[in-house]
């Protein structure tokens, strides 16, 4: 694999994950305002970008594994990096939406109880 196309897949992953965390970051938004049915779409695309990002850092690591060899790349690792941290970012956000979903559930019994 050439160092030009070494630098284009880490750039389409690191352009795919950032759109990832764009939309963590806005479904996080939304569960500050305890609208979840938003903070979920916004995850589903979330989950589309992410998948995306590692089906090219997957098609890499295949082609290497198939004897095609890359150079080592700085930005490439910089890449794989930013896909991994975006990842857990994805995960604890899908985590906190049903954490404050349940939270708020029972806020809601409890005000029911009051009255």
């Amino acid at each position: 694999m050439t160092s030009e196309l070494v630098a284009q897949n880490a750039m389409q992953i690191i352009l795919h994950a950032g759109e990832a965390r764009k939309h963590c970051t806005d479904a996080l938004k939304d569960i500050e305002k305890s609208d979840f049915d938003s903070a979920k779409e916004k995850m589903k695309l979330a989950n589309a970008e992410i998948v995306t990002a590692h089906r090219v850092q997957t098609n890499c690591i295949q082609k290497e594994t198939e004897g095609e060899q890359g150079e080592y790349s700085v930005l490439f690792a910089h890449a794989q990096d930013t896909l991994m941290t975006v990842y857990s970012e994805i995960n604890i956000a899908k985590r906190l939406i049903d954490i404050f979903e349940s939270f708020n559930h029972r806020l809601a019994q409890l005000e029911m109880i009051k009255k």
